[in-house]
């Protein structure tokens, strides 16, 4: 019989890694039947829509009056090289929401992403092709860069386009793909609990952890209407498996570590699961381990150097905090 409740489970696991470059997956379980989709989709869906990027939205280019115009020795004309100035993504390297960046160029050559990177922007996507200049051309050119989110046709961003410049389609969002699946976790011999795993990918511009989290805000921004309004109290969501890179490694489990059968038994006894809380031992308290002989220590200790964390090592305090909350949780 299905026991009854007051309220639903709240999930207590959330895990984050990198699976590439500026690509992490991101899981939290365990969830109520039917609550993982209800989060699921309209956090893909702010995650697309309001992930902050930049792009540009305006160009000017010396000696050209429109967007149908030639560059005088340039391959491209002033519609292909818009096309291609698109596709780059830049970056404002302070907290500027609009900077204007000038460029000029000289003679035969090439020109890709990674010649537009100065003190003012820098360029994730820096092998995009441009343009080609000849060896008698001089290309001298202003582009607009704005911060923002979703995308802004060209013709509501042209009312703020100073004159001699052609106004651009602006694609803010940095965020190039969002996946998520839905999976069925076993809780207390019920296994009609749910897990979400998230798979985030990003052009560069923001870090895909980053982006999540502003995902999270937005929608806790959007609901705050009803807390203001109601007094409802909304508790602070985080992230805290992610916030150290150090966290990964210590949550292995004890039987990852490849001890002796004896070893192992002695620290599964004691109730020591994952390699952290062997870590936040003094020497002392993994000597007085019930029935942890000197071999089993010598056995430890090897391992431990092995590992990077010898025993009495300085732990970081946020580190050690992290810890100290996730094992607590999982007793």
């Amino acid at each position: 019989m299905k026991s009854i409740k007051t309220s639903p489970h709240i999930p207590t696991k959330i895990e984050a890694c990198e699976t590439g470059k500026n690509r992490v997956q991101i899981s939290a379980y365990p969830f109520e039947f039917g609550y993982a989709i209800t989060l699921a989709h309209p956090l893909r869906r702010l995650l697309l829509g309001s992930s902050v990027g930049f792009a540009p939205t305006a160009l000017h280019i010396e000696g050209v009056a429109h967007e149908f115009d030639s560059i005088r020795g340039v391959v491209e004309d002033v519609s292909h090289f818009i096309v291609n100035l698109k596709t780059i993504r830049f970056k404002i390297n302070d907290e500027s929401e609009r900077v204007v960046v000038d460029y000029k160029f000289k003679g035969s050559r090439l020109i890709t992403g990674a010649d537009l990177c100065n003190d003012i922007v820098d360029v994730v996507t820096k092998d995009v092709y441009l343009a080609t200049i000849n060896e008698d051309a001089e290309l001298n050119f202003s582009v607009i860069i704005h911060k923002g989110i979703g995308f802004v046709p060209s013709e509501e961003i042209r009312s703020n386009t100073p004159e001699g410049f052609i106004p651009l389609d602006a694609y803010f969002t940095p965020v190039t793909n969002v996946t998520y699946a839905i999976e069925n976790v076993l809780l207390e011999d019920d296994p009609n609990y749910e897990k979400i795993v998230f798979d985030i990918q990003t052009d560069g511009q923001v870090d895909p952890l980053m982006a999540f989290k502003n995902a999270l805000s937005v929608m806790h921004k959007q609901m705050a209407i009803f807390n203001a309004e109601l007094n409802i109290e909304v508790p602070e969501i985080n992230l805290p498996e992610a916030e150290h890179p150090e966290l990964k490694t210590l949550l292995q489990t004890i039987e990852s570590l490849n001890l002796s059968a004896r070893c192992f038994n002695c620290l599964d006894r004691t109730g020591i699961k994952f390699l952290g809380e062997l870590v936040l031992l003094s020497e002392d308290q993994i000597k007085n381990i019930k029935n942890l002989g000197k071999k089993s220590l010598d056995e430890i200790t090897a391992k431990l150097d092995e590992l990077g964390y010898p025993i009495d090592k300085d732990i970081p305090d946020d580190l050690m905090q992290l810890l100290k909350k996730k094992f607590s949780s999982e007793k």
